[in-house]
Order: structure tokens, then C-alpha cells, then sequence
């Protein structure tokens, strides 16, 4: 599954956020918190070294690209501090559904608790329905990790269940687009037609 799009937004601001392509100057912040094993503590993969960090932002620009998807690098709006990613994921590996596409987010320990990965999910949820056009997000979540749960119901995608997942167990989130346009008030408004189409991808793509 790939989807392409054509004048792919390129950031996207917020009240306090801004989320945007990612720079070769934002490796050392990304490559501190990924480390950080607080930060890192629900994700199956652990905390990163450099390279693996290096190689998770090049990954997102590469799906921003190629798909219009992808975690933008999230930085203070009024600073301009970067504080991590945010922003929507394919899985090619998800046995749920196929053509998924995951909201997600990671910041830095110093903003937790500031309603921020709140703020960005929303505005991801937005993007994918309204700019490309989708029928459902899902969102990916350890057990155990309640914060983000939190995020999960307050952006407003309900529990679908539990399963086994990359070796782990894992709770999924699911809204579709009809539930996001009552709670946002966007019934009716439809994405623009040229926005994104959905394409097969061949054999090893991703």
C-alpha cells in the first residue's frame, strides 16, 4: 500500500506547535531523547543509538515523500525547540489491517504533562482526514503505557482490543472519519480530490 500525494502540506502549526520536515541539524536533540530510557521505556524497540535515530528521521522523510505520511519533527512553536515527533505511520506488518495508517508521538521528558502530544495528535488526525483523504487512523500503544492511552481517548480514537505485535503484546486505538467530523464539526467538508490517492506498491516496497 502507498499513498501518494501531490502538494504535500509541509508543516502544520498549532496553538503552541510546529510540525514540520525534518533538518540535518535536529540529529542531536532527536538522538538525546530517543536515548533517554524513560523516554523510550514502552517502545518495543528500546532506546537508540545515534545511527538508529539517524536512521528513524531519514525513514520519516522518506514516507513524507514518497506516501504524504510520515512524523514531522515537532519543535516549540514560540522557542523553536525541537521536543521529538509526531504525526502518521503505515505499517506494513500491522496484521489488523493492511492499509493502516497509525497516529503517533514521542517528546521529550521535560514537556510531559503539558497536554502537547494531545495538541499534535489532534492536528494529525486532521491532516489524514481532511488533506489525505482517509477513512480510519489507528494509534499503537504498549499496555502498560497509560499516558498514552490518555492521548488516545482525548484525540478521541476509541479501544478496539489487544494483540501480540514485533514480539510484544500492544493495545490499538482506532477513530474513523465519520466519529472525528462530529467531534470536530467537519461533517461534510471533503478532502481536496487531488490531495492523495491510494496505489499498490510492489514486492519489497517500504
Amino acid at each position: 500500500m502507498a499513498l501518494l500525494s501531490e502538494g504535500v502540506t509541509q508543516t502544520v502549526e498549532t496553538d503552541r506547535l510546529r510540525l514540520r520536515p525534518w533538518r540535518e541539524g535536529d540529529l542531536d536533540a532527536f538522538a538525546r531523547i530517543t536515548a533517554d530510557p524513560q523516554v523510550m521505556r514502552y517502545m518495543l524497540r528500546g532506546p537508540l543509538t545515534r545511527a538508529e535515530a539517524r536512521a528513524q528521521i531519514e525513514r520519516f522523510e522518506r514516507e513524507r515523500q514518497e506516501r504524504g505520511l510520515g512524523h514531522w519533527a515537532v519543535e516549540e512553536g514560540e522557542s523553536g525547540t525541537l521536543l521529538g515527533r509526531i504525526g502518521l505511520l503505515h505499517h506494513e506488518d500491522w496484521p489488523e489491517d493492511p492499509e493502516n495508517v497509525e497516529v503517533g508521538w514521542l517528546l521529550d521528558r521535560a514537556v510531559w504533562g503539558r497536554g502537547l502530544a494531545t495538541e499534535g495528535a489532534l492536528a494529525s488526525l486532521r491532516y489524514g482526514f481532511l488533506e489525505l483523504g482517509l477513512e480510519r487512523i489507528i494509534s499503537i500503544a504498549h499496555p502498560e503505557n497509560r499516558a498514552s492511552h490518555r492521548v488516545m481517548e482525548k484525540a478521541g480514537l476509541a479501544l478496539q482490543g489487544k494483540r501480540a505485535w514485533r514480539g510484544g503484546q500492544v493495545v490499538w486505538y482506532a477513530i474513523h472519519r465519520s466519529r472525528w467530523e462530529e467531534r470536530s464539526g467537519k461533517a461534510g467538508e471533503a478532502h481536496r480530490p487531488s490531495a492523495a490517492r491510494i496505489a499498490r506498491r510492489g514486492p519489497g516496497a517500504g
